[in-house]
């Protein structure tokens, strides 16, 4: 990049910053409100919502950033076009797929931090969010419901009823099917546990263990103060289990849809989820370059309210078709590679063809 690309894909980083700190402050400050109804309960009091809030602010960023990218990059090269510096670029030859190209860089860079933040940054403080606001609330509580988890490990099932603390789980049980010659799954054990600690990858520790053994001959009971039970379900699957897909990393995602996969179990939820989570991702770099042919187009002398406007309604008609196309895909069975990445390819394409047709 020479000096011209990197000021224009300066001015595009500096408004899209500003951008995403007003967006998430205006988040911030609703997300604050809604946790004014668990004040009082329990020990969760004011500070505990200000906490919160703060560790609910990456994941705001992340998910905001593409709509911030597009309002960003409209008020930067709108400010550009209002001080005639766009004009002096054009007289200067510069043509509209190089000031196109410097813009992509910018929202390539933007994607680069959205990754980061959506990735590494916003699951776990999105979780310890969730641990301070819960266990302020409640001492013990049962995550899922009276029905608790059930997740499929082979010829296993295992049940989770409760959580008590980070790796702590309480109510286990474990169903061992053995498939006869005609396909058909036949109980042959079942393992109940009071406790169950995560101890490794893939090995629990359950506490106050009792299992029972069916066979042709009869039953065998077996008691144990602790026992080391091996599985394929780690802490990742089993977050996954009781978490929104949301709040998931990609690659936690993805290992939840291969774990589901290998195990014949519906994944089409998950896999919506996945593939939409990168679609957005990917959105970013494309909603920067939709900014383009606005600016030397029909929002040339435009103030900044008006292009804040049409960045706002434009963000908000994307995100607002990804969400229906996500809920119309898990219920009518769409593909999730056509639901994911339907919006996106149709926004690039609109967008290529109005930078092509830009004068």
């Amino acid at each position: 990049m020479n000096l011209l690309d990197r000021y224009i894909a300066r001015q595009v980083l500096w408004f899209t910053l500003l951008v995403s700190v007003v967006l998430v402050t205006l988040g911030a400050l609703f997300s604050f409100i809604e946790q004014q109804s668990d004040v009082g309960v329990g020990s969760f009091g004011v500070l505990d919502a200000v906490v919160v809030t703060a560790l609910k602010m990456p994941k705001q960023a992340g998910q905001l950033l593409p709509i911030a990218a597009l309002i960003g990059a409209l008020l930067g090269l709108g400010n550009l076009a209002r001080s005639s510096e766009l004009i002096v670029i054009r007289a200067a030859g510069v043509s509209v797929i190089r000031v196109s190209a410097a813009v992509a860089a910018a929202g390539l860079l933007l994607f680069a931090a959205g990754v980061v933040v959506a990735e590494y940054l916003a699951p776990p403080l999105e979780t310890y969010a969730n641990e301070v606001r819960t266990f302020g609330k409640y001492a013990n509580f049962s995550f899922a419901g009276k029905a608790g988890v059930w997740l499929k490990d082979g010829s296993r099932i295992v049940s989770v009823q409760d959580q008590g603390a980070d790796s702590i789980y309480g109510g286990v049980y474990v169903f061992d099917l053995v498939a006869d010659a005609q396909g058909r799954q036949r109980l042959t054990g079942v393992t109940r546990a009071t406790r169950a600690t995560l101890v490794a990858e893939h090995s629990w520790l359950l506490g106050d263990y009792e299992s029972t053994q069916i066979g042709e001959n009869g039953t065998h009971s077996m008691r144990e103060p602790t026992h080391r039970f091996e599985t394929e379900i780690s802490a990742d699957l089993l977050g996954a289990a009781i978490q929104d897909p949301d709040v998931l990393p990609v690659r936690g995602l993805f290992r939840y849809v291969g774990h589901l996969k290998a195990n014949g179990l519906e994944s089409r939820t998950w896999e919506i989820s996945l593939w939409s989570r990168i679609a957005r991702m990917l959105s970013t770099i494309v909603l920067s370059l939709l900014a383009v042919p606005f600016v030397f187009g029909p929002l040339r002398s435009s103030g900044a309210g008006a292009r804040m406007a049409i960045g706002i309604g434009i963000g908000i008609f994307y995100v607002l078709v990804n969400r229906t196309l996500e809920n119309s895909g898990d219920v009518y069975g769409l593909s999730p590679l056509l639901v994911a990445w339907a919006p996106l390819l149709a926004l690039s394409a609109i967008t290529g063809i109005a930078i092509a047709r830009t004068r």
